[in-house]
């Protein structure tokens, strides 16, 4: 169909594929693959059959297969199909339970759709992130996050509690973000730095100050972009000293926090002082 989309993103950073089908009409027929998959429909209603169960899947439901689970799904609303998903190794999968739990024991997952579920939002998010090319630090936390939601819910893994929280090394952490700002930062050189796992650091940052290491560095970075947008330095220059990877991340990330862009930010400071 000439309005079809067939993309797919290989993430270097996180090692996993996702994939876009957007106006497909394709019926698939059983099939199984080598690794985990999980995704969720756009738009379009299809029949799926799943290890023998039939299912009726809609907008919203998010789907799960593990490894060699064969299933099949065509469409029985007439409509086209738009789906999202991304594709994980085992071997990636154990390097993320490994993290999260401290062993390398695949997670089997005892559904294969999630009605209405709110990860969707999750998945999205993710899914975006990585068609964008953002930074590594936010996509790992993001799919750390999700992993941690589906395997501690809708698997045969318990994950253990995490120790209680170091306030030196949560201090650590903050001390090298903020002197650290302008450079590309990843989840990995703060493990190294504390000698905790990426997914403990993770969850223990977040406990302690409320906001993610990730959402930490951005906030770090509009303090600084705002000190210098009082200087009348235009945000294409603020962009690059700041650590953005480019103009629109730092008027998205600004206008989020301080509530303008960086331009209306930037005129309250001249004579004129509009903000329009």
């Amino acid at each position: 169909m000439l309005n079809e989309i067939r993309t797919v993103y290989l993430d270097s950073d996180l090692n996993i594929e996702a994939y876009r089908f957007k106006g497909i009409m394709q019926k698939f027929p059983s099939h199984f693959h080598e690794y985990y998959v999980i995704g969720f429909i756009e738009e379009g209603q299809r029949s799926l059959v799943c290890k023998g169960e039939e299912y009726i899947i809609n907008p919203g439901d998010l789907l799960l297969f593990n490894p060699y689970d064969t299933h099949s799904c065509e469409q029985i609303d007439g409509k086209t199909l738009d789906y999202r998903c991304i594709n994980v190794t085992p071997e990636v999968m154990k390097k993320m339970v490994l993290e999260i739990n401290g062993n390398e024991c695949l997670p089997y997952f005892n559904k294969n759709v999630l009605y209405h579920s709110e990860l969707v939002d999750n998945l999205r998010e993710l899914h975006l992130k990585i068609s964008q090319n953002e930074s590594e630090l936010k996509k790992e936390e993001l799919f750390l996050y999700l992993l941690e939601e589906l395997i501690q819910t809708y698997s045969d893994l318990t994950i253990l509690p995490t120790a209680s929280e170091h306030s030196h090394e949560v201090k650590t952490v903050c001390t090298y973000l903020e002197e650290n700002y302008t450079k590309t930062i990843t989840l990995n050189e703060l493990s190294v730095l504390t000698r905790w796992s990426k997914y403990h650091l993770l969850r223990t940052f977040t406990k302690k100050m409320g906001i993610s290491p990730n959402n930490y560095l951005e906030t770090i970075r509009v303090n600084h972009a705002k000190k210098l947008l009082e200087q009348g330095i235009k945000p294409i220059e603020v962009t690059f000293l700041t650590g953005f990877s480019d103009q629109s991340h730092l008027t998205k990330f600004f206008k989020r926090q301080v509530g303008l862009t960086p331009k209306q930010y930037m005129r309250i400071f001249d004579n004129e002082g509009e903000t329009r």
